[in-house]
């Protein structure tokens, strides 16, 4: 069974929306967008190439899918290369609307269609980029490692990766890294409920 990592680039309070440019969330109510880039890091570029550095495909929200595949298709280097070719399985309603391929749609049970995206030969499952699927995937037991960038900065509203009322879980903290920029790169496996 390949295995299913989450990468997040957060906010010290929680927040991961916008995190790569101003038009990058078409919420229109945060205006923080871009908030990323002001700490980017010779630590955290290695870190981002060296995860897609070998063969990976994508586990995406329809947001984040609409957002990048008009964006990465006309984008060059190895990164630009690796999330092209790598198969795009998305959590979508408009499943006939995915044009960047190649692409899978989940299926209207979520849980489900990651649980037989991971039981296919292929390689490890990225997640880049949702504020909904997180939470979701954690409550199935369907992640492996959760990879946080957690940057120096307070953004006192924005989406986060886990909801209001969502399940207690537990994280055991695998690798703590900091960079120059401040942002510290952290790595976790989940471990279940949490246990009061």
């Amino acid at each position: 069974m390949r295995k299913l990592r989450i990468l997040e680039q957060i906010s010290i309070d929680g927040v991961v929306q916008a995190p790569g440019g101003p038009g990058e969330d078409r919420d229109g109510n945060f205006d923080h967008g871009g908030w990323a880039m002001l700490h980017s890091s010779p630590e955290v570029r290695e870190t981002i190439s060296a995860l897609h550095g070998r063969p990976f495909d994508l586990l995406l929200g329809r947001r984040t899918y609409d957002i990048w595949a008009p964006f990465w298709p006309k984008q060059t280097g190895p990164l630009a290369d690796g999330l092209n070719a790598a198969t795009k399985y998305v959590a979508t309603h408009r499943p006939d609307s995915l044009t960047w391929g190649p692409v899978e749609d989940l299926g209207a049970d979520i849980a489900e269609g990651v649980r037989r995206a991971k039981s296919e030969d292929g390689p490890d499952l990225i997640l880049w980029g949702s504020s909904t699927l997180p939470s979701v995937l954690l409550e199935s037991d369907l992640v492996d490692e959760v990879l946080l960038f957690v940057f120096p900065i307070l953004l006192g509203r924005g989406k986060r990766i886990v909801p209001d009322g969502a399940d207690a879980r537990a994280l055991a903290l695998v690798s703590s890294k900091p960079a120059s920029s401040g942002v510290l790169i952290n790595t976790y496996r989940p471990v279940g409920p949490l246990q009061a």
